[in-house]
């Protein structure tokens, strides 16, 4: 009997051959290069998976108004949801590095200007067709297009233009940006037939699942993708059905229950409640993700920038990261870069200071009541925190009104339009892309509508400056730009937690995004 994948795997993953003699067994089993490639590099955590079985999952962070097209994913459940059924053309590893997915390798030009990727033959779309350089190109135009609302479009507008070269697509910047391939990370990247330009929300794409029904804001089921190229790493459940459990005490109840096999964002304040489940386990990850309150400067009041000072110091993040987050992340410096950034540099923090507050709040002229809108999808405990916000601001003397906005239809109707509510970010792999995406002038996510040239000027100088001395200098100044001047108050980094049952398997601290960088649903099987 000829070799099978799957014994390959067992050999890597057992640790005792040799390089050689396992590139010898592969040769010999007529595995191909790139898919040995792929297999070592899933080796560290997908030994021995188990397939079949329906993998449930519940997720906060689902309303009846999300879209499946990918370029206007904001939230969890639409994110998880599509790199399930959609792929990128690379993919970021748990330690940061970047490796190949639909693109099997990638160059630049000496001054970073023009990249080339060489993009994966053989691979199939659900509808049949094969995967080709000009769905790709086509995919990187409805991202970029003058009319696009996507969420990439903020590190899209650094592309002058996308065309196809035979088995490469090469992106051609208007800027040097050394950071390009890890920007195509971007989970609204995912490529569609002639770029989704027929049907975004068809939910077509190479992923392991295929989906099937659903229902907005209540569930989706995929099923095994038959044709997927890369089985031997993904796709072992027959099916995947996601749940949207926006209430934490449903969320747990259904864990409890074996009704759900994994849940997203487990609140802090029952992380202990849920330890003492049988069976049930804690997953944790320290990375970018943050949470925040936008207050947005093109409009009044906060295109006052005394206003935005005196709510800044009237935040008292250690008070938040203790009350909220129960060591389950790290305090905040009202900027969206910490030290899990290649290139961090600290600032000087910016402490809780009542007396500062109330010097600008006058200053400011504003005299009303702050409101600040939030809800529980904006993040767990979000509630909590808006009213230690109220009560830390009212010893400045500003009076903040809390108004709690239901969860259905909170990233539709109140995110990005209302001048101060609540949100959150799981970061990005690096700073270009945190800025391009959510600070940079005219970025779709500029969710603070905070519009500066001279930023926007340094975002293009870093993105070309090749020495890393001076690279991390200009990063330092947006920080430092973005904290003083900017509309976002980031009271603190959280831990992302996630709760598993007992038969989940293969699941792998990920610092990325929640869920192992949304892709638990993929990359985890069932036992027993």
């Amino acid at each position: 009997m000829p070799m099978q994948s799957s014994d390959l795997s067992r050999i890597l993953a057992d640790g005792r051959h040799s390089r050689r003699d396992f590139l010898g067994r592969a040769a010999a089993a007529g595995i191909s290069v790139s898919a040995l490639n792929l297999m070592m590099a899933h080796s560290a955590y997908a030994a021995n998976p188990v397939r079949g079985g329906i993998l449930r999952i519940g997720l906060a962070g689902g309303t009846a108004t999300d879209s499946l097209d990918p370029a206007l994913a904001s939230a969890s459940v639409p994110n998880n949801i599509g790199r399930t059924w959609g792929e990128e053309l690379v993919e970021l590893t748990v330690s940061g590095e970047l490796r190949p997915k639909l693109a099997t390798e990638w160059s630049s030009s000496k001054d970073a200007k023009v990249w080339t990727f060489k993009i994966r033959k053989g691979v199939q779309f659900h509808n049949g067709k094969e995967m080709t350089p000009d769905d790709v190109v086509a995919t990187m135009e409805r991202h970029s297009g003058a009319d696009t609302k996507s969420g990439a479009l903020g590190i899209m507008r650094g592309v002058a233009s996308v065309k196809r070269d035979g088995d490469n697509v090469v992106f051609i910047l208007k800027d040097p940006n050394a950071d390009l391939p890890y920007l195509l990370n971007d989970f609204h990247l995912l490529i569609q037939p002639n770029g989704g330009k027929d049907n975004p929300t068809a939910a077509i794409g190479t992923g392991p699942y295929k989906l099937g029904s659903y229902e907005p804001g209540v569930r989706y089921v995929g099923t095994r993708f038959a044709n997927y190229w890369a089985a031997n790493v993904r796709g072992f459940a027959e099916q995947v059905e996601f749940i949207v459990l926006n209430d934490t005490t449903a969320r747990m109840a259904a864990l409890q229950s074996g009704r759900v096999h994994m849940i997203n964002r487990v609140d802090p304040k029952v992380v202990d409640m849920i330890k003492n489940v049988p069976g049930v386990s804690i997953q944790t990850a320290s990375g970018r993700a943050h949470y925040v309150m936008i207050m947005q400067c093109n409009g009044a009041p906060f295109n006052n920038p005394d206003l935005r000072l005196a709510m800044k110091y009237a935040t008292d993040r250690k008070e938040m990261v203790e009350k909220i987050l129960r060591g389950y992340g790290s305090v905040g410096n009202d900027t969206p870069i910490n030290s899990a950034y290649p290139l961090f540099s600290e600032l000087p923090q910016r402490q809780f200071d009542p007396d500062k507050a109330a010097f600008h709040f006058k200053k400011s002229g504003y005299k009303d009541a702050v409101i600040l809108r939030t809800s529980e999808v904006a993040f767990p405990g979000a509630v909590d925190a808006a009213q230690l916000l109220q009560a830390s601001a009212a010893k400045a003397g500003i009076k903040v009104e809390v108004k709690r906005e239901p969860g259905d239809g909170y990233w539709n109707e109140v995110w990005n339009k209302q001048p101060f509510c609540m949100s959150y970010w799981e970061g990005r792999p690096v700073q270009d892309q945190m800025f391009s995406t959510a600070y940079i002038s005219g970025a779709d996510w500029n969710e603070s509508k905070f519009i500066n040239p001279a930023f926007d000027k340094m975002v293009i100088a870093a993105r070309g400056e090749l020495n890393p001395t001076k690279r991390k200098q200009l990063y330092q100044d947006m920080s430092l730009m973005v904290s003083n001047e900017g509309g976002t108050i980031v009271p603190m980094f959280n831990d992302t937690i996630a709760a598993i049952g007992p038969k989940v398997k293969g699941w792998v601290k990920n610092p990325n995004m929640e869920m192992m960088g949304y892709m638990a649903a993929s990359e985890c099987w069932l036992e027993g």
